[in-house]
């Protein structure tokens, strides 16, 4: 019987990519239990946190909805409980959409038009709206109005509609992307950074405490170092290890447990899981270290060009494993000595 649970957790989870940052809608539920709900118990990201606090608090006095806000940071961060927090302090209803799911202006102004006063809409991957929703939006955050089309063709006609004061609160992973006329319509702009390995410490040691599971320092400190400065690839890690504990160890989230749950589950000393280390694999090994394309570096891995970009690629670029030149992809010294190989000397593919 404990063989079938064994096999369970593993056919369950063997799939999973556990140190890609972004999220399905299981990922979103079990992340919900662990979010914070206000601005004081929200871990890490400290000018963020105080520069907000700042004008939520402004706002409160004055009895009005504070300003739009724009978060904008790598996946994973928590821009979306940034979000929930702001309604939150605010004491004000949450709307939830995103940008891919509104792609006529029709779609926007019914969400606007069923706004209450002080609600707080938050629009995730808002680099993604359609430009005639776009355009809406401009004239709703600014001016709190919006005009409803009726009618179509030369009998068409624009009816104002005024709005009651409401925050947008748009979340980004590609802030580059987004047109200047609606990033000056937020008031408030952040940024959200990586976390470092203390602050991830103090993310698990928090939702641990939620899940109700024991967690010993040394494994904090070591899902910590594995988690690529990201907390939800923090906590997901947790809840991996959990299962380690509970179906073959003692329940404890100890050390052993999760080194040997993280074995399970490939993901290395750095953080790096099968894709990653395929990726440097193939470059070092099948293509002395490059320059090689994109494309044919994901053939190499039996991946899509897209994932290897989007997935893998980031994160190795970001630690120094992978190089971009105009030529294609190149291994950096660090690939080949994290891959237990001899680096090439005088290999001028190395550096483009």
């Amino acid at each position: 019987m404990a063989d079938d649970r064994e096999e369970l957790v593993t056919e369950r989870f063997a799939a999973e990519s556990l140190v890609q940052s972004g999220a399905d809608d299981l990922e979103r539920a079990a992340e919900a239990a662990l979010r914070p709900r206000r601005l004081d118990e929200f871990v890490g990201q400290r000018v963020v946190r105080d520069q907000l606090s700042l004008v939520l608090d402004a706002a409160r006095g004055r009895g009005k909805a504070p300003d739009h806000v724009l978060l904008s940071g790598p996946p994973g961060l928590g821009k979306t409980t940034l979000a929930m927090i702001i309604a939150a302090e605010m004491g004000a209803p949450l709307r939830v959409t995103s940008g891919p799911a509104i792609q006529h202006a029709g779609d926007l102004a019914a969400v606007l038009s069923s706004l209450e006063e002080g609600e707080v809409i938050f629009l995730d991957e808002i680099h993604r709206l359609a430009r005639p929703a776009e355009e809406l939006l401009y004239m709703a955050m600014e001016d709190f109005r919006v005009d409803v089309i009726v009618g179509k063709g030369a009998g068409a006609s624009a009816i104002p509609l005024t709005l009651p004061p409401f925050t947008v609160v748009g979340a980004t992973t590609r802030a580059g992307l987004l047109p200047a006329p609606l990033r000056d319509r937020f008031g408030f702009t952040a940024h959200l950074d990586f976390y470092s390995a203390e602050e991830l410490e103090r993310v698990l040691v928090r939702s641990a405490g939620l899940l109700g599971v024991p967690l010993d320092h040394a494994a904090a400190a070591e899902l910590a170092s594995r988690s690529r400065g990201t907390p939800r690839i923090a906590n997901r890690l947790l809840r991996r290890v959990r299962d380690w504990a509970e179906v073959r160890g003692d329940g404890t989230l100890s050390l052993v447990a999760a080194q040997s749950a993280l074995d399970v589950y490939e993901v290395d000393q750095l953080g790096l899981d099968r894709l990653d280390r395929a990726v440097l694999t193939a470059l070092c090994t099948r293509f002395g270290g490059g320059p090689v394309g994109l494309t044919t570096l994901a053939v190499a891995v039996g991946e899509e060009p897209e994932t290897v970009e989007t997935v893998a690629e980031p994160f190795l670029v970001r630690e120094g494993l992978v190089g971009r030149t105009p030529r294609g992809r190149i291994a950096l010294p660090a690939a080949w000595t994290h891959l237990g190989l001899e680096v090439p000397h005088g290999s001028g593919t190395l550096f483009g």
